[in-house]
Formats: C-alpha cells, structure tokens, sequence
C-alpha cells in the first residue's frame, strides 16, 4: 500500500522480515559483484550517519558469513533466503531500492531454480513486486504461495496491499480479516489501520495504528515505521502536535530515521517555518535519497514564490523517479502528481492515462486525474474521476476539498459547500 513514499505505501517489503523469520530513490551505480561459486549481489556499502548505526557492523559479518555458507553448498536456499531478508532490511534503512530490488530478485531467481514451490521465495518476490508497484505481478505471485500454504498471515497481508493498490477494496476487506484471524500483529493491525482510513474511519485507523506501534519492538526500523505512519495519521487530521510527539520519540530511538526528519520538516511547513522546514528536510535528503524529500523542498519554494528554484527541483525529481523507472519500479502515478504540481498539465494527465489503464478503479489514480481535469478548467471530466476516487467514503481532506471544489465549478454551490465542510472537518488546519 502506497503513501507519500513511504508512510502508508510500502507495507509489503517493510514488514516481510519480520513476518517469515517482516517512496522511490535516485539510480545508485553499485553493481553486483560474485562470491565463491555463487553468483550473488554484494552489500551496498552505506555512508554518512547511517554506516555509523551500531548494527552496521554486524550486518556485514552476517552477510560475508552467509555468502560462505551458499559457497560450501550451493543448493542450500535456507541462507540465500536469509541474506534476502537483510537486504530487505537495507533496502528500507538506505533507501537504495534501484540496487536492492533487483538484487534482491536475483537471489530469489536462484532459490527458485532450486526449489520452484518454495513459499518464502514467493511471498518474498511479491513482496519486491508490490515495492516496485507492479501491483498484478504481485497479486498472482502472491496467490502462487497462498495455494502453497494458505495458513501463513503473511500472504494476506500482500493480497490486502495489492487489492487495494489495484482498486479491489472489497477484496482487501476479506484479505485483512483472514490476516487478523492468522496472527493479530504489527503487520495485521497496520493493514486495518490503511482500510479503516480508505473507508472514512480516521478514529478507527489511528486506534489500529497505535496497536501496531505497541505490538512492535522499540526502536526498530518496523516500529519506527508505525510510529511515523501514526504521526502522518495526526498530520491528516490535523492534530499536528500529536504528529510532532511521534517523531520527535522516533528520533531519540533512531536519530537516522529521514522520514521522521521529512515529518518535521511538514510540521514546519504547517506552521509557514519554511527556512526551518528545509533545512530539515536537507538533514533527512543526507541520509536517503528519498525522492519525496526532494519532492518537499519544491513545494516550499513554490509557497515561497520562487518559481524558478520550484520547477528546477521539480526536474530534479522527475529525472530521479525516470531513473528509478529503469530498475523496473513503476512510477507513473508519481510523475503525474509530480508534473500537476509542476504546472506540466499535459504530460501529467499523459502519465495519469497510462496508470489508469493498469488499475481505473483506484481511488489515488482518479484523484489524481480529476486534480487534472480541474486545473485544465473540465469540471465535468474532473467529477467523473472524483465520483470514483469518493467511492469508499473516503474523508480524506484534500479529495474532499477537491471534489468540494468541483462542485462549486459545476455550480453545485450547496453540495460544494458541504464537501469543504467535511474536509475542514477531518482536518481544522486545512
């Protein structure tokens, strides 16, 4: 499941480790490198503040011991599946997703060679899949490992996240009650907390996220997650003091969380601190390179009024999600939302089409086209896109606002009144 990066949309590969054993970044020019007899992607080396983590060390005695053991026996996939889990794991730490997906895939390549039904090489493949949003490959792996073993929790949880990515809600619904009755855990409640939110119940989402935040162990990177996840929850709805708690909580645990720097830096920006938010966004782009940092920083130029500065760091952005596109992660949805901020009218709703063919019943992608149609002043193709994107009574203030907004084109003043109010609603601050 997809938000801003990654606070609500990268569900699958966040929690896969955990589970079995539980945003986009610009092109890294590492490349794999072979080991004893084996064919295997190295470690990407990491830098700054992130290489000076107390696991670090560890993390690549335990790779190097691993590589050793696949060298003395080749067919052995138990430690090829373990060395997938760590590069998961880094993946999520360093935000190098166009050099770990693919590896990662790679290795599985190879444990599928070797045993074509494994289950965990499934689930595993489908989790990278979900990760690089090709959500119908993931689907149909995935239920390639549910006929396998339709008792693991973990499967569901995929076939929740690819459902709702592919604009099956009702579907996602049955997914994550069959995960709820497997195992009640980080991972389950934070599905229910994303369904609860798409189905208008913000109350119920923030009280799922809170028991995924419990249920995970302090400070690790998957309760870090839930935390940053139930802040974005408080930002939504306007309780940015809340939001603030949580990653300021975050930080004190892991002071190299960058997406608990980025949810600062939107605090800031909340509060028109815009100089303070992007220095703090340039502290969270040091340690990862997230697209959405970048992504930020525009935005703030753009309420800044510097136009020029806006759409050169627009640019930038777009050239990290083309270059993130080789690597084989689908980005179209990203670069139409991109391109609307950018004034790219034209070519956002071009990226906005080629997404919609894929999955014309999701709600991101038709808020995205109706912000579209809005903006090149066709309310009447706008509302065709907002009654699909409103179809699971999503109160979500920004497509409320929109859709509010709509109306009032159309010359609904009345409905279009009442969709700001219920916006204003969820979010006073909007």
């Amino acid at each position: 499941m997809i938000i801003n990066s990654l606070p609500r949309k990268s569900i699958a590969t966040l929690l896969v480790g955990l589970f079995l054993l539980t945003g986009c970044a610009k092109q890294s020019e590492q490349t794999a490198s072979s080991t004893g007899s084996s064919e295997l992607p190295s470690l990407y080396q990491r830098e700054g503040e992130l290489a000076k983590a107390t696991e670090w060390p560890k993390t690549q005695q335990k790779v190097e011991d691993l590589k050793l053991e696949i060298a003395k026996n080749p067919n052995d996939v138990k430690p090829r599946l373990k060395l997938v889990v760590i590069y998961l794991s880094e993946a999520r730490i360093t935000g190098e997703h166009p050099y770990y997906y693919p590896a990662i895939l790679k290795i599985l390549d190879g444990v599928l060679t070797i045993d074509p039904k494994n289950f965990e090489a499934l689930v595993f493949q489908a989790s990278v899949k979900m990760s690089q949003h090709q959500f119908s490959v993931a689907k149909e792996v995935a239920e390639k490992a549910r006929q396998i073993n339709p008792n693991n929790a973990y499967v569901y949880g995929i076939l929740v996240d690819a459902n709702v990515e592919l604009g099956n809600y009702d579907e996602a619904v049955k997914m994550s009650d069959q995960m709820q009755v497997l195992k009640p855990s980080l991972e389950s409640y934070s599905r229910a907390s994303y369904l609860r939110e798409l189905f208008g119940d913000y109350p119920g989402s923030i009280e799922a996220m809170k028991l995924a935040v419990q249920a995970g162990l302090p400070g690790s990177e998957p309760h870090c997650w839930s935390k940053q996840t139930l802040g974005h929850l408080y930002e939504t709805t306007g309780q940015l003091a809340k939001a603030e708690q949580q990653y300021a909580e975050i930080l004190v645990l892991r002071p190299s969380y960058a997406f608990a720097l980025s949810g600062q830096a939107r605090i800031q920006k909340a509060r028109k601190e815009y100089d303070k938010a992007l220095v703090t966004l340039e502290k969270a782009a040091a340690i990862m390179p997230e697209f959405s940092f970048h992504e930020e920083m525009a935005d703030i130029y753009a309420l800044q009024g510097d136009k020029a500065k806006a759409a050169n760091k627009y640019a930038e952005v777009a050239k990290m999600l083309e270059e993130d596109a080789q690597s084989g992660h689908t980005v179209d949805l990203e670069l139409c939302k991109l391109h609307t901020k950018a004034g790219n009218l034209d070519e956002a709703l071009s990226y906005g089409q080629k997404e919609l063919n894929k999955r014309p019943q999701n709600i991101d992608v038709n808020h995205a086209l109706a912000d579209i149609y809005f903006l090149k002043n066709d309310p009447k193709k706008a509302q065709e896109h907002m009654k699909i994107a409103l179809r699971t009574g999503s109160k979500d203030p920004e497509l409320l606002k929109r859709a509010g907004e709509i109306q009032l084109a159309l010359g609904n003043a009345g409905e279009g009144n009442k969709l700001i109010a219920a916006a204003k609603k969820t979010n006073p601050v909007l």
